[in-house]
């Protein structure tokens, strides 16, 4: 076995761990809302048709806010078709997906499922097909207490209450040639400046996310922010990032695909501080990386025009332990950057390349990547730290020599407990790896969790939905304030471990 070596001390603080870092995305996008989290006569739906055994799913997962409605759908979506009457709402073609919108699923429904779901509303506003009126128009509905023509139609809607959503998306991808309404970035940031102006008007509470390049691979990449920023740098929040990897030829290249992220954050930072310094602000930018997962989209750009449907099953991708390892490490990343990553939302929740899956009329399963996501955003309390890392190296063809072993971790004071999340990048190699946590007075491992296994394209279905889970462990050593674990070749692993509160020293009289 080879060998790692990591230190962990609390002086090492790199920041608050915002809770937001553990969100998700549902679009109206194939089956994620129709016979994902919304169907009407399934066995577990309630009486608004929300599926029961989702909510369940996703409060297990943890997400802790949700970005809503899209994604390429919002640029074509007329967000009034979706409230009211249901039987009074319009069937609409939805050009994003080429599919059938009945609007049977709008608003309130969302918000009605994200109060079960316990999750903070992430609203996204249409700057593809519509504009400042539109947006500002959404605020007053959704936000204004009453007495004005929008807010008093939420109302007779049956919401009396504000829904009192406080994060708001400036569109999406509007660089995008596959987006409906794709602009400059000259013309997307003058929009995009008009619309926060009159959205804050409404409701000054609100937090807003401009939007960032599609991907690192736009050639506009970079530009687009400094463009964009010089328009709305004081006006919004958040700058979003989206980031998509698969495994292609070469496994321990997809595995060290993280190493992209945190290249990709480093940049979106860079730009984002060039404007800053620019126009001399005081202020420092934070990042929204609102879309993030791992998408087989070489399969899915090769599959024919689809027809006009409802709810097709679209790129509802099988995720392996390989896929689990490479999204673990992904989280790592965005707990690496706690300091500058404000928001972070997992696209998508619910079979869109998604770590919960339904089968219509049938069962709600987890995939392999559903277990990291949950345990990190169970486990990650507290503050970030810098974690400097001894380890062996992997070569890969893509992104060269990269530390086999990738770490971040958390420290809660309130609790005493320091949260450890590790990947082992290496395709044959276990790691055996110490961690020096002496700083912390370490009681005992509270908590060990691996995700690994002999058959990394292992996953789950429907009829196996636990083929592939965590075990829990008990082989991680601590000893004089050292801690020693095994990590298994392709694996993630979150560790819990109580410390003792340091005990003020007392001076003799």
């Amino acid at each position: 076995m080879t060998q790692g070596r990591l230190v962990v001390d609390p002086d090492f603080a790199l920041g608050p761990v915002d809770r937001r870092l553990f969100g998700s995305f549902v679009e109206h996008m194939g089956r994620c809302v129709y016979e994902g989290i919304f169907e009407p006569g399934h066995p577990s739906a309630d009486e608004q048709g929300l599926r029961r055994d989702v909510l369940e799913l996703v409060r297990e997962l943890g997400p802790t806010v949700v970005r809503y409605p899209g994604g390429n759908f919002v640029s074509g979506y007329r967000w009034e078709e979706g409230v009211g009457p249901v039987a009074e709402r319009p069937t609409r073609l939805d050009l994003a997906w080429r599919s059938i919108e009945p609007n049977t699923f709008g608003l309130h429904e969302f918000m009605s499922w994200a109060a079960q779901a316990e999750v903070e509303p992430m609203l996204a506003v249409n700057l593809g097909t519509r504009g400042v009126q539109e947006a500002a128009d959404l605020v007053e509905y959704a936000n204004h207490p009453g007495g004005s023509e929008l807010s008093d139609l939420r109302i007779k809607n049956g919401a009396v209450d504000p829904f009192a959503v406080k994060l708001w998306c400036l569109g999406n991808e509007m660089d995008g040639p596959w987006q409906v309404g794709q602009k400059s970035a000259e013309d997307y940031g003058k929009l995009a400046a008009e619309a926060a102006k009159a959205m804050r008007l409404v409701d000054p509470r609100i937090e807003l996310v401009a939007c960032g390049s599609s991907n690192r691979q736009m050639p506009t990449f970079a530009a687009w922010e400094a463009t964009v920023l010089e328009h709305t740098y004081e006006w919004v929040d958040y700058i979003s990032m989206h980031a998509y990897y698969e495994e292609a030829d070469n496994l321990a290249d997809f595995l060290a695909s993280a190493v992209d992220m945190d290249g990709f954050i480093d940049d979106v930072i860079a730009a984002t501080d060039y404007v800053r310094a620019k126009i001399r602000s005081p202020k420092k930018l934070k990042i929204s990386f609102d879309e993030w997962n791992v998408w087989y989209q070489t399969e899915y750009h090769r599959l024919p025009p689809r027809d006009w449907t409802h709810a097709p099953a679209l790129i509802e991708d099988n995720f392996t332990v390989a896929d689990a390892v490479a999204v673990g490490s992904y989280l790592i990343s965005l707990l690496n950057h706690a300091d500058r990553v404000g928001v972070a939302c997992q696209a998508q929740l619910v079979n869109i390349i998604a770590p919960i899956r339904t089968e219509r009329g049938g069962p709600a399963w987890r995939q392999p990547i559903f277990y990291p996501f949950a345990q990190m955003a169970r486990l990650a309390r507290g503050v970030a730290l810098r974690v400097p890392v001894q380890s062996p190296e992997v070569v890969t063809p893509k992104y060269g020599a990269v530390p086999a072993v990738t770490t971040a971790a958390t420290w809660d004071e309130e609790t005493k407990t320091l949260a450890l999340f590790l990947v082992n990048r290496s395709v044959d190699d276990d790691i055996v790896t110490t961690v020096d946590v002496r700083a912390l007075q370490p009681h005992r491992v509270a908590e060990q969790l691996v995700l690994s296994g002999p058959d990394v394209r292992a996953t789950n279905t429907a009829t196996e939905p636990d083929r592939v889970r965590p075990r829990t462990e008990n082989s991680a050593e601590l000893d004089r304030g050292r801690l020693t674990v095994s990590l298994p070749a392709t694996s993630w692993t979150a560790l819990a471990v109580s410390c003792t509160p340091t005990q003020p020293s007392t001076v003799n009289a």
